[in-house]
């Protein structure tokens, strides 16, 4: 099964506390190519980058307070096409169950997800940004869409 990808993609961008001033710099020198998208951000990071980019940034909760459990509802959802998420994989979290179902989420819906910059760099640079992109989706999780729409 295949679920359409538009033209214009929705970008959700998370930063763990260690990581916003990276992940801020990283959107203002992407600013032009993110401008072109809609743009979706966990509790303070959402804040932070519509002031510094002067976007609209649509805001779920912090993560610890369940935006990365709305993410991933909207990942379910199909609302979601791309993750930006850098993570601070050396420092505790007391949300991290919940970092985890989110990271595990978008392998399970086939929605790219970059945990670092480079990553980053390589999706938002690719062709496939600006164009329609049939993103396949596991034959589990086809017929339990198939299940879902029939029920």
């Amino acid at each position: 099964m295949l679920t359409a990808m538009p033209t214009r993609k929705h970008i959700v961008l998370i930063a763990h506390d260690h990581r916003k001033a990276d992940l801020v710099e990283w959107a203002r020198y992407n600013r032009t190519t993110l401008s072109e998208h809609d743009l979706h951000a966990t509790g303070t990071t959402g804040t932070v980058l519509s002031e510094s980019l002067g976007l609209p940034v649509h805001r779920f909760l912090s993560g610890p307070m369940g935006g990365d459990q709305q993410v991933g509802a909207a990942i379910a959802e199909n609302r979601i096409d791309l993750v930006i998420f850098f993570w601070d994989p050396l420092e505790p979290h007391p949300h991290d169950v919940d970092v985890k179902a989110l990271l595990r989420i978008a392998v399970v819906y086939n929605v790219p997800i970059a945990c670092n910059r480079s990553t980053a760099d390589f999706v938002l640079s690719s062709p496939l940004m600006s164009l329609p992109y049939n993103r396949a989706l596991a034959d589990a999780m086809a017929d339990a869409s198939a299940e879902q729409r029939e029920g």
